[in-house]
């Protein structure tokens, strides 16, 4: 097993670090206690919640909602934001609003155009779109004001969306890019007052819209894809639904070419615990069972396997407590989880 001290020894230019994995499984908190120890080495880091149900408030134990970096107070050089999507969503819909009604004008339709509008805006995707917006915003523009980006990404179902995004983006703006330099031709073909209509053409809006999305979005697509500067971890339990959701989700990031940064393994019970409550008959059943489960993730994911974090006796809230979380994560002597593996 290559710890995450080693890997990150190895990885010195890496600048962005994503969490993810099923529901439940501690995703928020191993992306905080990343962010906590990145800025306790003294690189000024962001960590970024793209979770719909955003928890580093809970987390942390001080207010960070509202959608704005805010400092986090007791960490010097951690920033954090639970990232609110909502005013891009508003901007799609005006943006969009507005295209079809120049498209009526431009096609000369003279028809009511709220329908139209309603149509378009009804968009499932919207949401996820709007995040994956946010995170371009924060890896191109605020991103770069710090040493560090970390996020916390949604469960699988949403973070697949999300990560998805990053392929079939680019595939759609080359369509729609072709699709409008045609349309503009065919109309400079069709009219009789062509240098007139040429130079409409140069200026149009929806085009240049387009090609500046293009740009944008070929822009982080370099730096996700990049394993020296991108790496993506995944937060597994020792049970058997958390480990086969992280196997199904590995592939699926590397099927989008994210650089796989490894996983690690949250909740696990330890020996002197048990030791300690030896007339718990729940909690020595629950470690036996675990040590199946431990064999199994060292079995399907062993190379990947980049730290475990112990299971605590009360939720991590506050910093005492991620402190702690740090200090067990970054031991480089894992000993007390390895041994259940190794007998």
């Amino acid at each position: 097993m290559e710890h995450i001290s080693a890997f990150l020894e190895r990885h010195p230019d890496l600048k962005f670090v994503f969490t993810g994995g099923k529901g439940g499984v501690g995703k928020t908190i191993c992306a905080a206690v990343l962010a906590y120890h990145f800025a306790e080495q003294g690189k000024r880091t962001l960590l970024a919640s793209l979770n719909p149900v955003h928890s580093l408030t809970s987390v942390f134990g001080q207010d960070l909602s509202g959608g704005q970096v805010r400092p986090v107070q007791g960490v010097p050089n951690l920033h954090a934001v639970e990232v609110d999507a909502s005013d891009v969503v508003a901007r799609y819909r005006e943006n969009i609003a507005q295209r079809v009604r120049e498209f009526l004008k431009y096609a000369d339709i003279p028809v009511d155009a709220k329908p139209f509008i309603d149509i378009a805006v009804t968009n499932p995707a919207f949401e996820e779109s709007a995040m994956f917006d946010k995170m371009v915003d924060i890896m191109l523009r605020e991103g770069q004001e710090y040493d560090m980006v970390v996020f916390d990404t949604a469960a699988v179902a949403n973070a697949v969306r999300l990560i998805g995004l990053s392929k079939i983006y680019g595939l759609w703006l080359q369509r729609m890019i072709e699709s409008r330099k045609e349309a503009l031709s065919l109309r400079v073909q069709l009219s009789f007052r062509k240098d007139k209509v040429m130079e409409e053409v140069k200026k149009d809006p929806m085009l240049a819209d387009l090609i500046a999305m293009d740009e944008r979005f070929k822009a982080v697509k370099k730096l996700l894809v990049d394993p020296r500067l991108t790496a993506f971890f995944f937060v597994t339990l020792p049970l058997a639904l958390p480990i086969s959701v992280v196997t199904r989700f590995i592939k699926m990031v590397r099927a989008y070419d994210i650089p796989v940064g490894g996983v690690l393994v949250n909740g696990v019970i330890r020996g002197e615990e048990v030791e300690r409550a030896s007339e718990d008959e729940y909690l020595r059943n629950k470690y036996e069972e675990q040590a199946g489960y431990l064999e199994q993730i060292q079995r399907e994911l062993g190379d990947l396997v980049r730290a475990y974090l112990p299971l605590y006796k009360s939720e991590v809230h506050g910093l005492e407590a991620l402190k702690q979380a740090v200090d067990d994560l970054f031991d480089p002597d894992q000993h007390w989880a390895l041994a259940q593996v190794t007998g």
